[in-house]
């Protein structure tokens, strides 16, 4: 299992877990840390040996984890703010697609074999916050800094819907069934039909949330201001659990890796992961957080200002990321 952590200093930093089958311990392997941008690292993707950073150098970076190394990079005309891999369950080790979102409201959208740049559309009239891609990969999400909420049809390449929200959303994420959605407004969770996008319920946290991350069975993972991980059970709209103090400051990413019996792997299947601007990241065991004061699986310290987290529960593919050296000059799509 493996995670990659971005910082305010722009270093990237990679880890791998690591369990002793004779101790029943777990430990946080550094596989990598380098200056990989020109300044902060706002996100970070991973699906399988492959590994993609942006920031505000308008950059987007990419990486094979399986050897540790930068293996091309893509240059936006504004900052990137958000990444999201696709890969169909045929192709489970390895992404099909990337998609990036920038400070200036456009989606790119990249083929993963070789990384290349297909098209970008103009979603919003600000910077887009988050994406979010359905399992069936024909559609994606987002929200923006223009306080609107857009549906992207993957199959053409264009935005086919659009809307005032009122507030601006800061998250969006898909179940992992991609019947529901779910949207973050400052300290407010609510749960969309994917269908008509319909609120199902909200929830409410206790200060703002900063990241989320969709479990199996309904739950949800978020983090945030209050530093502390709530368990939601977005059936019944209940916080269901918490770990109190998980970190020392603001939580600013989970990850949940939940490996498959048909999927590559190392250590526990029930393991989630969290970064925060303290600069650790520490590994739970999701069985673990109903009990008092859970105690972290693994931990490692950065000593950095982390700003983002993302993971994969496997580096192993049959395949490893290429990418193109010629790259297309980006088109825009208008309104």
């Amino acid at each position: 299992m493996s995670l990659v952590a971005g910082s305010y200093e722009r270093f990237l930093w990679g880890y791998r877990l690591k369990s002793s089958k004779s101790t029943g311990t777990f430990n946080l392997t550094p596989l990598f840390s380098f200056p990989s941008h020109l300044s902060t690292i706002k996100t970070v993707a991973v699906h399988g040996s492959a590994a993609a950073s942006g920031g505000n150098d308008d950059t987007i970076k990419i990486y094979d984890l399986s050897s540790s190394t930068e293996i091309g990079s893509f240059h936006h005309a504004s900052s990137v703010t958000t990444l999201s891999f696709y890969s169909p369950p045929s192709l489970s080790s390895f992404p099909r697609n990337l998609l990036a979102g920038d400070a200036d409201g456009s989606v790119s959208i990249y083929d993963a074999d070789p990384f290349v740049h297909l098209k970008t559309i103009k979603i919003h009239k600000k910077a887009v916050n988050s994406l979010a891609i359905h399992p069936s990969g024909k559609l994606a999400l987002s929200v923006g800094h223009d306080e609107c909420f857009a549906m992207i049809n993957l199959v053409r390449g264009r935005r086919s819907f659009f809307c005032k929200v009122g507030k601006e959303a800061s998250i969006v994420q898909f179940d992992a069934s991609g019947d529901k959605f779910f949207m973050v407004v400052d300290d407010k969770i609510s749960v969309h039909e994917s269908e008509d996008a319909r609120v199902q319920l909200e929830m409410e946290n206790t200060k703002r949330v900063l990241c989320a991350a969709p479990g199996t069975n309904g739950i949800l993972f978020t983090g945030g201001e209050d530093r502390t991980i709530t368990v939601w059970d977005t059936s019944s709209g209940k916080a269901v659990h918490t770990i109190r103090e998980a970190h020392s400051a603001r939580v600013k990413g989970i990850v949940v890796l939940n490996r498959t019996k048909d999927e590559p792997g190392e250590g526990n299947p029930h393991t989630i992961a969290s970064a925060s601007s303290d600069g650790v990241i520490r590994v739970w065991d999701s069985r673990m957080i109903s009990s008092d004061n859970p105690t972290p699986l693994a931990e490692a310290n950065t000593k950095s200002r982390l700003t983002c987290l993302a993971g994969s529960s496997s580096i192993k593919s049959l395949k490893r990321p290429r990418a193109e050296l010629a790259q297309p000059k980006m088109e825009g799509v208008d309104d």
